[in-house]
């Protein structure tokens, strides 16, 4: 049989300080797992455990103080300035430019060919389910349309990895539902690898391939399980006995059941 592909991303045993002075503050106790490439995986923990501050030093925002952070491999180099998609939970979009050239930024940035990224931004947006909206202005759109426009910013350059922290957490129920399965149709089509951050237990399960729970600052992984659900996922798997036993798995670990 074939070797398994190795993962894409590895963490072992990564700790993160944050010193003011002669205080020291420790955000990450010890994260350790693995990514796998094209895996969707959430990250879910409580507020302040760390889970932010993870994707920094993933992004190469902050260094780590301890441990291993390895992504990528030496056939398959990685550039972070390059390779990282981001995605926050206020969609950040310029609002002097139209919703074209905010998606073009990334592309403008690293200074790629801008015809080929122009059509490219085009079809993004087709992608995301904004066609006919690359003229309009930030303000012409809902809070969705614009954070699906921040997706499709994060993808115009091509990353190899997207990070996205809570980047539902200001939506209306409602929104956040659509999103998700929006979410996981993009994440399908563009096949990149996506850690998703999240506060929403059911929101972690529902889209990922996997969950990673952090327990409350210092961040340490209490676990890291597969989510043996069916794709495409549909809303109604939130009722079934299956869904519910993993949302109870990790309010368990969290000390809240």
């Amino acid at each position: 049989m074939p070797d398994a592909a190795p993962p894409f991303i590895r963490l072992k045993g990564v700790r993160k300080v944050y010193r003011t002075g002669k205080r020291e503050h420790l955000a990450i106790s010890d994260a350790t797992f693995d990514v796998m490439p094209g895996e969707l995986v959430s990250l879910v923990g409580p507020s302040g455990c760390g889970k932010s501050t993870l994707l920094k030093i993933l992004s190469g925002l902050h260094p780590h103080d301890g441990g291993e952070v390895s992504i990528g491999s030496t056939t398959h180099p990685f550039d972070p300035a390059r390779d990282i998609g981001m995605v926050f939970q206020q969609p950040l979009l310029l609002k002097w430019r139209r919703i074209l050239e905010n998606v073009l930024l990334p592309a403008e940035i690293l200074g790629l060919p801008m015809a080929e990224s122009r059509d490219r931004a085009r079809d993004l947006l087709a992608l995301v389910g904004l066609a006919g909206n690359e003229s309009k202005y930030p303000y012409e759109l809902s809070g969705g349309m614009q954070q699906r426009a921040a997706i499709a910013r994060s993808l115009v350059h091509d990353p190899k990895l997207v990070l996205m922290d809570e980047p539902f957490g200001a939506l209306d129920a409602l929104t956040r539902e659509k999103m998700n399965l929006e979410l996981l149709r993009i994440w399908k089509e563009a096949g990149k690898t996506i850690i998703f951050v999240t506060h929403g237990l059911s929101e972690a399960v529902f889209l990922g391939t996997r969950v990673v729970v952090l327990t409350a600052g210092p961040a340490k992984m209490a676990d890291n399980f597969d989510i043996d659900l069916p794709h495409p996922r549909t809303l109604d798997m939130k009722t079934q006995a299956a869904f519910g036993a993993y949302t109870r798995r990790i309010y368990k670990l969290l000390g809240m059941e």
